[in-house]
């Protein structure tokens, strides 16, 4: 049996300007909606492991391709794909069910974006668990001439900014090959080859490590992007400048109560600013890699429950504490009951 017979069907949601492929699970569970937003290269298919175990906890269960991705809207322009317009999309999102606010979780990209969200939009945000990607503050400069600054030209975020269009032909090209030798874990510690990460594993006939997935799984995501291409996804990257100039008037400081869960063997590390930026923030670490929620889907999925009840329990108990706090001020105002 393939792992995707009981992914649920799509549904394609018009918020305006484009359309997104949602995908949902526990949709009698609605009022108490959860977002789920997946990161570069992938599509909501990562999530497959956790929205069951979300629906059965009373969850409404809401996984986006965001724009770019999948079936969902490729607009043309670069700048379609900047912060404002992916947050503004998940803000839609939220108008669509009628919801006021949501608990959002993202991986990767998608954790990029539900920072931001928090920042953009901090009214539609009730709580935040992002994998692998923490909170990163702006740079001094812009974020393309710091990393090219710090990393170099072959940096993949710089090469896709530097060199438009070029990666973008090698993964069409070679999506099967490049998708098959990225979703693995286990990797050898070996130094890195010359030339940019992306292109060399797109080239590369023998991948490194262990598999994150069966191949029925992989055919989900390479069938995506066989049909997409990559350019609308990379186009995300070709707006980190563009989204350091958005940033730059918003308070940076995100008070949302967050949990940030970090793979110990993922090259991106722990932020040690966290907690300046996130007070609100818990950090948790699990033995795998940086495709965190497929490489451990139940230790992912129990975390992000366990944090989520604990969450609720907190609230029920600030909602006590409230209640009876006002008792007395009731029973002691001389005009109680005029």
């Amino acid at each position: 049996m393939h792992t995707n017979a009981h992914f649920p069907a799509p549904t394609l949601v018009s918020l305006g300007d484009v359309e997104l492929e949602v995908f949902e699970a526990g949709r009698e569970n609605e009022g108490n909606p959860i977002v789920l937003c997946h990161g570069w290269p992938e599509h909501a298919y990562s999530w497959r492991y956790q929205m069951p175990a979300l629906a059965a906890a009373g969850y409404h269960v809401i996984v986006p391709n965001q724009r770019g991705y999948g079936n969902s809207s490729r607009p043309p322009e670069v700048t379609d794909y900047d912060i404002a317009h992916l947050t503004d999309d998940l803000a839609a999102l939220l108008d669509h069910f009628g919801y006021e606010k949501a608990t959002f979780v993202g991986h990767d990209w998608g954790a990029n974006v539900v920072w931001s969200m928090a920042l953009l939009h901090p009214g539609r945000v009730e709580q935040i668990i992002n994998l692998a990607l923490p909170y990163q503050p702006r740079t001094p400069v812009p974020w393309i001439a710091f990393m090219e600054t710090v990393f170099g030209p072959d940096n993949y975020f710089v090469h896709f900014n530097r060199q438009p269009g070029v990666a973008d032909a090698v993964l069409d090209e070679n999506a099967s090959q490049f998708l098959r030798n990225l979703f693995r874990k286990n990797l050898p510690s070996v130094p890195p080859e010359p030339g940019m990460t992306m292109i060399n594993l797109a080239m590369a006939e023998t991948p490194l490590g262990d598999p994150v997935m069966n191949d029925d799984d992989l055919k989900i995501f390479t069938s995506a992007f066989e049909a997409s291409g990559f350019t609308s996804s990379i186009n995300w990257y070709r707006n980190m400048d563009r989204n350091w100039h958005i940033l730059s008037e918003i308070d940076p400081v995100i008070r949302h109560p967050a949990l940030m869960i970090h793979g110990t063997q993922d090259m991106i590390p722990p932020s040690e600013t966290l907690k300046d930026l996130v007070p609100n923030v818990e950090v948790l670490s699990l033995e795998c890699g940086h495709w965190i929620q497929q490489e451990r889907p139940e230790e992912t999925t129990r975390a992000i429950l366990d944090w989520l009840g604990e969450q609720e329990a907190a609230q029920g108990r600030r909602v006590g504490f409230l209640a009876l706090a006002k008792g007395p001020i009731r029973r002691t105002n001389p005009h109680a009951g005029t």
